[in-house]
């Protein structure tokens, strides 16, 4: 079995294709417990208008005994310290894969003994439709690679979650992804719903590209500091890439906003400002401190 906790966009999404793709998958609901198991129909929208359908079953914590497979976590990561107790809770050593975005948001399953620890670099992009739909735009294919634990185990993992619409391969070198993606999202996160538009706006706008690359250089200072060295010319490429191939979507940060949720920019912009502050470089970071500080007090409104 695959359990995918989480029922959100990403949860949902790959519930769906590991379902089509033949696999045993169940969604666990990672921020509420003691409800009734239940079977849920997803439906996803990809592009050139193609719609994919499956009934997958939906679950509690409380509902699992033994855990016989791999876990990917798709939850919110500032909900890892309460989803990391509850696993360990089981009796058993299973993989745990990570598909959220954000640094060091592995800590609290490391903290608790975890031994195969996986983090994904997500590329793709998907949000809620008013239509019931679950629109789903892939740009990449999604790295993985290992935090603890080692590669031959992680190999195993990714054969079972082989699909045909949300590929992932096995990254010996995932510390500068993981890396160049949150940095990414620091701009996407941030910028986007202070502007309220979509994620297209990079590609589009000159003036929001420039502000882009200057959160860019800030972030990559402090990457340095933290012994990961980045090309903000490669960063910025992935950015106009997902860009470009998600004009039109809503990055998950304004969807939060927009529904009164609480958003993931501590992993991201404020964690960068966290690290500054541990290297007493809090100066270098001025312009993503203020967007992530006016992220956080937008949601709070």
């Amino acid at each position: 079995m695959i359990y995918i906790v989480g029922t959100g966009v990403i949860g949902k999404s790959l519930a769906t294709f590991l379902k089509l793709a033949g696999k045993p998958v169940t969604l666990i609901r990672a921020s509420v417990d003691d409800l009734p198991a239940s079977v849920e129909a997803i439906r996803l929208r990809l592009p050139q208008d193609v719609e994919l359908t499956a009934e997958v079953s939906v679950q509690t914590f409380s509902q699992l005994e033994d855990i016989d497979g791999p876990v990917l976590v798709a939850s919110k990561a500032f909900g890892n310290k309460n989803v990391a107790a509850k696993l360990a809770s089981k009796n058993s050593d299973f993989p745990v894969m990570l598909l959220q975005n954000g640094l060091n948001v592995e800590q609290p399953f490391l903290d608790h003994g975890f031994t195969q620890v996986y983090r994904c670099v997500l590329m793709v992009t998907s949000q809620f439709t008013d239509q019931g739909f679950i629109s789903f735009k892939p740009v990449a294919s999604c790295p993985v690679g290992v935090i603890a634990g080692g590669p031959g185990q992680l190999d195993e993992v990714l054969q079972q979650l082989q699909n045909p619409w949300f590929p992932f391969y096995l990254e010996n070198e995932i510390l500068p992804l993981i890396w160049k993606k949150a940095i990414a999202n620091c701009v996407f996160n941030s910028i986007c719903p202070l502007l309220d538009v979509d994620n297209g706006i990079f590609y589009r706008s000159d003036q929001a590209l420039e502000l882009a690359d200057r959160i860019i250089l800030e972030c990559i200072g402090v990457a340095k500091l933290s012994g990961i060295s980045l090309n903000r010319h490669e960063i910025r490429t992935m950015l106009l890439s997902i860009s470009q191939r998600s004009e039109g979507q809503l990055i998950s940060t304004l969807q939060d906003i927009r529904n009164g949720r609480r958003t993931e920019i501590e992993m991201l912009n404020l964690e960068i400002l966290r690290l500054a502050r541990e290297f007493n470089m809090e100066h270098l970071v001025r312009e993503t401190r203020i967007l992530g500080e006016l992220i956080d007090i937008k949601s709070r409104l």
